[in-house]
């Protein structure tokens, strides 16, 4: 069946294809050239962060944010178990050792109750991820972070857009990172960004994306890697940008249409926190028994309807199953009944409608 309704696809409707002929016409296609400067500024400026530089793609910016922390060897980093698996790989290649933790049934998100818990005196830092959208409870992390003595990076990838009590997700952190990948709120087909409010940090995370340059041509005084953005990158970024308030408000039209479309029935749509902003980078679906989501998923598939079930809990990958001691019933229990519906910006009101329904139709 030929599928009419992708999960998600960008909106590239904007300065895209100009700003990247600029490039081309310029010959500026590598990582230098004055799009970098102007995405980092201008996405700096939507955060509310002062300091940004971009980088490769979002798993590169998660590895940059620990790195730039000096988090290594003997260093644990606290990570949700329900998380795509980049984020406790990263915090292994960093050479430090994940930890997991639970989920709150009610938002997805990471368990403050359960952070605390697993504070040990190898404990370097927390490492928050906004999971489909739905910003975590940051005053209680972050607090918890405080009184412990402990970094705070908050993974942005999906959140982008996201407010906590009224502030941007990525407040909190002494680094926040962010994806512009291919299915992400705005994209750059891939690429990342690293923020914070500190400059002497973003200096070092500069300096660490970049080989470890100095101002003395080809000497290099650490050991460092490059995750440089292109300028092409850089462009494409910022015609996204530059539409990312109607991207965001489709998106959210889109969810609260899925949200009363699902209202009693045996489904649980994925809603909002009073104090939060739902971004809505997914819209997101629980169905009552696990057993209940594939049927639905090749159902949907036979209208051309894609769909794409939630991440598998990272402790139950092979190479994380040996370092965890916990168990984690909530987390498995989202993963294995979640799925993810078509939620791209060009979706009319007629499309949700027409899937809604068919979800709807399937319990029939």
């Amino acid at each position: 069946m030929e599928i009419n309704y992708p999960v998600y696809k960008p909106l590239l409707i904007g300065n895209e294809k100009k700003y990247v002929n600029d490039c081309l016409d310029s010959n500026w296609i590598s990582s230098r050239g004055s799009y970098i400067r102007q995405f980092e500024d201008k996405f700096a400026e939507y955060v509310e962060i002062e300091h940004a530089t971009t980088v490769c793609n979002g798993t590169a910016a998660v590895l940059l944010a620990l790195l730039a922390l000096e988090i290594g060897k003997d260093d644990e980093v606290i990570v949700p178990s329900l998380v795509y698996v980049a984020v406790p790989n990263m915090v292994c290649f960093s050479g430090a050792k994940p930890v997991f933790v639970e989920s709150l049934y009610n938002t997805w998100q990471m368990d403050p109750d359960d952070i605390q818990r697993k504070i040990s005196p190898r404990t370097k830092a927390v490492l928050v991820v906004h999971n489909y959208g739905h910003p975590c409870d940051m005053d209680r992390i972050k607090s918890i972070c405080d009184s412990n003595k402990l970094f705070l990076i908050e993974d942005c990838a999906e959140v982008l857009g996201g407010k906590y009590k009224n502030k941007h997700a990525g407040q909190w952190g002494d680094f926040s990172t962010y994806s512009f990948f291919g299915n992400k709120t705005i994209t750059t087909g891939e690429g990342g960004m690293v923020t914070s409010h500190s400059e002497e940090l973003i200096r070092k995370a500069f300096h660490l994306k970049n080989q470890g340059v100095t101002s003395r041509v080809y000497w290099h005084d650490v050991l460092a890697n490059n995750f440089r953005m292109t300028n092409m990158t850089a462009a494409v970024g910022l015609a996204q940008l530059e539409r990312i308030d109607e991207i965001l408000k489709r998106k959210r039209d889109i969810a609260l249409q899925y949200r009363k479309l699902f209202e009693g029935s045996g489904y649980e749509f994925h809603g909002e926190n009073e104090d939060v902003l739902h971004s809505y980078w997914m819209c997101s679906i629980l169905v009552q028994h696990p057993n209940q989501r594939d049927p639905l998923r090749e159902y949907l598939a036979s209208h051309g309807i894609e769909t794409r079930p939630f991440f598998y809990p990272a402790h139950t990958m092979p190479m994380y199953k040996d370092m965890n001691k916990y168990s984690f019933p909530i987390a498995e229990s989202i993963s294995s009944r979640g799925i993810n519906l078509p939620s791209f910006p060009a979706l009319t009101n007629e499309d949700v409608s027409f899937i809604a329904g068919k979800v709807l139709a399937f319990n029939k």
